[in-house]
């Protein structure tokens, strides 16, 4: 047999990058293989690795001290001195009228978050075959806890109250980026924006059913929704939010100012665990809640300094500036005005697990503003304008030594392989915690509602 010439050499040399002996298919993943392909258990292209394109960060829920609950249902809270105890007395003069401090009582009872996934018996074998993504369960697993702590973290940032776009007897329509914050089991109190008032028939109607897709939120029952009208919790199935902590006893809807028969009638009761109310003129935080009656209006640093400013006289030292990332370039435009160049460094400051992003190289520490951190988290609630349209994210200045998260029961995982009972062959897998947020000074926690997202 002769030898080859060198180009057959190099045709045969080159014949395993471009071809197969066996045939063109025989080394191709058969994709008609897959198994339920509507979970994604194969993957024909590509490796294993399942790539989040979800934003998954917590960081309020990270940077708020967690606790252990305690043996406590709930405390008082000392709301007023007692009129006229104290008073200068003369040598001869009587002495004060005696009077006793008024106390108010808060009911903390947990609430319970919980998180489940499964997959049946024959996705979990052939997700090990090629082409699957490995081990099924322990990726959904992986995957249920980022949502569960994301759950808690988006519950502890639900927005108070809404502006309705449409309703009917059992529904009403609010802006489908902001449907998230209410959650089934949710009960929601109505502002009636004909009556300029709010109904008192049916206060508590439960939230049945939420579309995020269309923004429509269904109730068990009710009376007719209208555009304009005001939706506010009345009561949480899940944690309580930031947002009810410095909620003022009366709640600004459409253009006007706060409705203060909404104090009258039950009050805010999101946070006044007991259900009583915030009573009008006796334990509120109205001096620390700026709005702007609906209407947008631009971040300025007098808005901020104010926020401060009240938490100080009332006692607080703010520990955490919260806000959305469309505040945080705001608050950073209108520093950049005021930069002194003295230095160059960059710098961070910690909040519980979390850092601030590092201030810029221009001697302005913008990780900070008047020495307390700025926290950026993207579900901080944004406010809704009297024509239904979204603003900007909010801006929370709190004083976090007097806010926990009291924690009940640890993050718990069960599994189920009982077939029968669930008349199945499927794997279900269950992630629940019990606990709730707790502030024992709502007096020290300030919010700025009605900003543009850009200044």
């Amino acid at each position: 047999m002769s030898n080859p010439s060198l180009s057959e050499y190099v045709a045969q040399s080159q014949r395993g990058l471009y071809q197969s002996v066996f045939g063109p298919e025989y080394m191709m993943k058969q994709s008609y293989f897959t198994v339920d392909t509507a979970t994604g258990i194969f993957n024909t292209t590509y490796g294993r690795k399942v790539w989040q394109a979800l934003n998954n960060q917590t960081r309020f829920f990270n940077a708020i001290p967690r606790t252990v609950w305690g043996n406590t249902a709930g405390w008082r809270v000392r709301t007023d001195r007692g009129s006229g105890r104290s008073q200068p007395v003369t040598e001869v003069g009587t002495l004060p009228t005696v009077d006793v401090s008024n106390i108010e009582t808060v009911s903390s009872l947990p609430r319970i978050v919980a998180t489940t996934f499964g997959a049946s018996v024959k996705s979990v074998f052939t997700a090990q075959l090629e082409g699957g993504v490995g081990d099924v369960l322990a990726l959904e697993n992986e995957n249920a806890q980022l949502d569960h702590i994301k759950e808690i973290n988006e519950e502890l940032l639900a927005p108070a109250a809404m502006i309705t776009s449409a309703g009917s007897t059992t529904a009403f329509t609010v802006p489908a980026s902001m449907a998230s914050s209410f959650k089934i089991g949710d009960t929601v109190a109505q502002y009636d924006l004909s009556a300029n008032n709010w109904i008192t028939a049916e206060v508590g109607r439960t939230v049945s059913a939420v579309n995020t897709t269309t923004g429509v939120v269904t109730l068990a029952t009710g009376t007719t929704f209208a555009d304009g009208d005001g939706a506010a919790i009345y009561s949480r199935a899940g944690m309580t939010s930031l947002d009810d902590v410095v909620a003022e006893d009366g709640q600004n809807f459409i253009g006007g100012t706060p409705n203060a028969n909404f104090a009258a009638n039950g009050g805010i009761r999101a946070y006044d665990l007991t259900f009583g109310g915030r009573a009008s003129g006796q334990w509120n935080a109205s001096s620390n809640v700026s709005m702007n009656a609906g209407v947008g209006r631009n971040l300025t640093l007098t808005l901020l300094d104010t926020a401060i400013q009240n938490i100080r006289q009332n006692g607080g030292e703010p520990k955490l500036i919260l806000l959305g990332h469309d505040q945080y370039f705001n608050l950073e435009r209108l520093l950049n005005s005021n930069q002194r160049y003295m230095g160059q460094e960059e710098y961070q400051v910690g909040v519980g697990s979390e850092r601030t992003f590092p201030g810029t190289r221009t001697g302005l520490v913008l990780a900070t503003y008047q020495g307390i951190p700025i926290l950026p988290d993207a579900d901080v609630p944004k406010s809704v304008a009297a024509a239904d349209t979204v603003l900007g994210s909010n801006i929370y200045v709190l004083d976090t030594d007097y806010m926990e998260i009291a924690i009940a029961q640890p993050t718990q995982y069960v599994e189920n392989r009982d077939y029968f009972a669930a008349n199945a062959l499927v794997v279900r897998g269950l992630l629940y915690t019990m606990g709730e947020m707790r502030c024992r000074n709502i007096w020290v926690q300030s919010k700025i509602g009605d900003l543009n997202a850009t200044s």
